[in-house]
């Protein structure tokens, strides 16, 4: 018998259950001060700890790390004056892509902020130590990085150690309430749905004097692939995420799509990512996902989730919406104050604390990131592929090693160009000079 969204839901949550109850518990006691590390002091890492110190009062930030010092210590004294008596670092304010270690070695709790293209590395070692996580999006940017996330997500469940997503809209009370009822049936079993994450271009960073050509990537990160993902993954991944929890976390069969560059095209600081791609997922039941991201200026935007089912349609942001099939209203949500971003690190405390079951987004997180790596590759390569066939490639973009003095797989050639990935021809080089 096919298996239906619905029963694979009830499936899943009764597999859920059992793989819980299985596993060995790690809880803190409710008065017991958590130690919180911060790996990553960019904007994302500093409201990451934020967030944290504000969801538990008995919480303490004592080491952070970042790529660069400066940063690091900015962000030190940024949290000292919002939270002075909980702020207690000391001299643990690393620097380095290896940092994250120190940090990891001197917390109960650690908040991976870093840049994505590090994450599945810190990860690792994190649960290795055997402490509780809070990961950010997207998890990793290459199907390697995705089966390392993978592996460690599972040795997390195995120790019973909390590891919650930074794919905050599940947890947002507005969304999870549209959503929640399309998963349970409201529209039916779904038959489409139109993915949107259409906005401007996001920040450069220039080269700083002394950087090595790592350094000037890892400075500049959003703008390069193997650090990003690309902007479809690094941004796009939340919709991706919405399309994939409608579908009861089951990922789609197959992918093909296209994109390219049409205003980063003449700065160098643009590295190699693309500005548009569009992507079509397939399920084998002919359920299909229409997914569009843009980062282009001047342009109309729009970040939604639309889903098309046998008895209706719904709209998840903003105010959420569920119509017939005639479009008559049948749920229009009445918005409450939702803080989705606190409510994460709330839940999250809640879990390593065991007032609840123990949180393990892994599973998800993994394959929503491991969606936009699917895509990317189909517009980059112009191919149609399969969700097997990408999630086990060894395809990389990583440098040859993770040290200042390391080689991108990307670098200036003696003009100063970049290569660039050209659907049906593989990588061209950029006509950009630096």
């Amino acid at each position: 018998m096919t298996l239906s969204r619905r029963n694979f839901l009830k499936a899943s949550a009764l597999t859920g259950a059992a793989l819980t109850l299985g596993a060995p518990r790690v809880h803190a006691a409710e008065n017991d001060v958590l130690k919180v590390g911060l790996v990553g002091c960019g904007g994302r890492g500093r409201g990451a700890a934020v967030n944290t110190l504000n969801a538990d009062p008995n919480t303490k930030l004592v080491a952070v790390a970042d790529a660069f010092m400066a940063r690091a210590q900015g962000a030190v004294e940024g949290l000292k004056t919002q939270f002075e008596d909980r702020i207690a670092v000391d001299d643990r304010i690393f620097e380095g892509l290896d940092a994250f270690k120190n940090v990891i070695d001197a917390c109960d709790v650690v908040l991976l902020c870093e840049t994505p293209g590090f994450r599945y590395r810190s990860l690792a070692y994190a649960v290795e130590k055997g402490k509780h996580i809070f990961c950010e999006k997207p998890v990793a940017t290459d199907a390697l990085g995705i089966r390392s996330v993978m592996e460690s997500s599972a040795k997390a469940k195995e120790k019973g150690l909390t590891l919650v997503s930074g794919l905050c809209w599940r947890y947002d009370l507005n969304v999870k309430d549209v959503m929640e009822r399309v998963c349970d049936g409201a529209i039916g079993e779904i038959t489409s749905a139109r993915l949107t994450y259409l906005t401007s271009k996001l920040w450069t960073r220039p080269r700083a004097e002394g950087d090595t050509e790592m350094m000037a990537q890892v400075r500049n990160w959003y703008n390069y692939a193997w650090l990003s993902g690309d902007f479809n993954i690094e941004q796009h991944v939340h919709t991706l995420d919405k399309g994939l929890w409608a579908m009861g976390n089951v990922p789609p069969a197959t992918c093909y799509g296209l994109g390219g560059r049409m205003q980063r095209t003449e700065q160098p600081e643009y590295g190699d990512i693309y500005d548009s791609m569009a992507a079509v997922f397939e399920y084998p039941n002919g359920t299909t996902f229409y997914s569009y991201c843009r980062q282009q200026d001047g342009c109309w935007g729009e970040n939604q989730a639309y889903f098309a089912g046998t008895k209706g349609f719904a709209s998840i942001l903003g105010r959420g919406r569920i119509t017939d099939l005639d479009g008559k209203v049948v749920y229009e949500q009445t918005p409450v104050n939702s803080d989705m971003y606190t409510l994460e690190h709330i839940e999250m405390y809640k879990s390593i604390r065991g007032k609840i079951d123990t949180i393990n987004n892994g599973d998800y997180m993994a394959k929503a990131t491991m969606m936009g790596v699917m895509a990317r590759e189909a517009c980059y390569t112009g191919a149609k592929l399969k969700w097997e066939d990408a999630l086990n490639s060894d395809k990389s973009y990583r440098p040859s090693s993770y040290d200042k003095d390391g080689t991108p797989w990307n670098t200036p050639d003696e003009n100063g160009r970049l290569k660039i990935q050209v659907p049906g021809l593989g990588q061209v080089y950029h006509s950009v000079t630096r």
